[in-house]
């Protein structure tokens, strides 16, 4: 017999059973991964984003949707503290742009080593199998069912993940599992994820990776709902990079809006200036042919699409751009629309939105409220943040609420 049983190696299943090993707890970690922790080697491009040097304040005024549910846990267990956590097994930190906090030696394996060793010395023991299901009478839970044998428990965490990056493990079983005990599981869609461009000209600059451009999302009744600067990447179905995944969280309601993003490729110059700018280009190669000007303002994979995005035609001598011409490659340079048709699916995502209905789990333990016994974890609940480090915040903080609290009940 365990005391607890942890299901699904990830950063909210590591946590949750070292937090339930600390209260005493015998526990056994399933993991249907030959290695812990697979979807954290690819976060943050490798280098594993561990949190964000913030305050708990400003963890929940980044989770869009649900924050009030996490607020007791990220208060107890907040970005400071993950910090000593991770400082604490051996592994130095260091905060970067946008308060972002990685392993200084940009290496996410130095993250999971540091979570294996620590499980290791909490004894918990680690078993390679894949949980189908929960077996529990009524009122009494007994035990974690997985392909390899039984696993009796007096509590289980489940930690399974959303469906993004199924490759990893996460297929959604969590959701079967949390279904089974009558549970409400929101359809799971992506966020943090490229998105879908109606417009042909970004497939025809497929590669090209722009820094330092401005974007903002808007709808079609003019709202903004969110602006800023970055790195984004076109695609041959659309955009991707930093700023639009960020962006994507913020398009949560393709039913009801339609969403397009206005690109500003010169956000550091503001009209005026671009057009000192644009006159002086002009007359500096009033002998060129215009799309030698306009190679000296944008890539060259862009030249062709700018040009007719303006209709401007490119042979045109320079000193022949009328005013009105070089008005409107100002108006495009400043704002380029894109019409966002939507997101990718969900496998390409790097979190999920939607999973475990969160009023059906109390906020303090992440206990089923349907189901004393069971508890909820990480990714796998219905509740996902922007990006910079906050939602392995949301994973390492409701595992270690659960953990806690499985550890106490099996204790009890």
């Amino acid at each position: 017999m365990n005391d607890v049983v942890v299901i699904g190696g990830g950063a909210a299943g590591c946590m949750a059973a070292l937090a339930a090993a600390e209260k005493g707890a015998s526990v056994t970690l399933l993991e249907r991964n030959p290695k812990l922790g697979r979807k954290l080697y690819i976060t943050g491009k490798g280098r594993c984003n561990v949190t964000n040097d913030c305050t708990p304040q400003e963890v929940l005024r980044n989770i869009p949707q649900n924050s009030r549910f996490l607020t007791s846990a990220i208060t107890r267990f907040p970005p400071e503290q993950v910090k000593e956590f991770f400082q604490r097994q051996g592994v130095p930190l260091k905060t970067e742009r946008g308060n972002r906090v990685f392993p200084q030696s940009d290496r996410a394996a130095d993250i999971i080593d540091a979570l294996l060793h620590a499980l290791r010395r909490a004894g918990v023991s680690i078993v390679q199998d894949r949980a189908q299901g929960l077996r529990r009478t009524e009122t009494l839970l007994e035990g974690v069912e997985g392909e390899q044998g039984f696993y009796p428990c007096l509590a289980v965490v489940v930690a399974t993940g959303g469906v993004s990056y199924p490759l990893t493990g996460s297929t959604g079983d969590g959701y079967q599992m949390a279904q089974g005990l009558g549970h409400t599981v929101l359809p799971p869609r992506g966020s943090l994820v490229p998105l879908v461009a109606e417009q042909s000209f970004c497939a025809r600059m497929q590669g090209l990776s722009l820094r330092n451009v401005a974007i903002q999302v808007k709808t079609d009744k003019k709202k903004t709902l969110y602006a800023e600067q970055g790195e984004l990447l076109f695609t041959h179905f659309g955009l991707s990079g930093p700023l639009i995944l960020t962006a994507s969280a913020h398009m949560r309601n393709y039913e009801r809006e339609h969403y397009y993003i206005r690109l500003d490729l010169k956000p550091a110059l503001d009209e005026e200036k671009l057009d000192q700018r644009l006159l002086r280009d002009l007359e500096e190669q009033s002998n060129r042919d215009f799309c030698h000007v306009v190679e000296g303002l944008v890539p060259r994979l862009m030249v062709p699409v700018l040009l007719d995005l303006t209709g401007i035609p490119g042979d045109l001598k320079a000193h022949s751009v009328t005013r009105a011409q070089r008005r409107r490659l100002l108006e495009t340079l400043k704002g380029i629309r894109i019409d966002i048709s939507g997101p990718r699916p969900v496998e390409e995502a790097i979190v999920t939105s939607g999973g475990v209905k969160v009023s059906e789990v109390n906020p303090t333990t992440m206990e089923s409220k349907l189901a004393p016994g069971v508890y909820f974890a990480g990714e796998v609940l219905d509740a996902d943040a922007y990006t910079g480090g906050f939602n392995l915040q949301i994973a390492w903080s409701t595992g270690r609420a659960a953990g806690e609290s499985a550890g106490e009940r099996a204790l009890g």
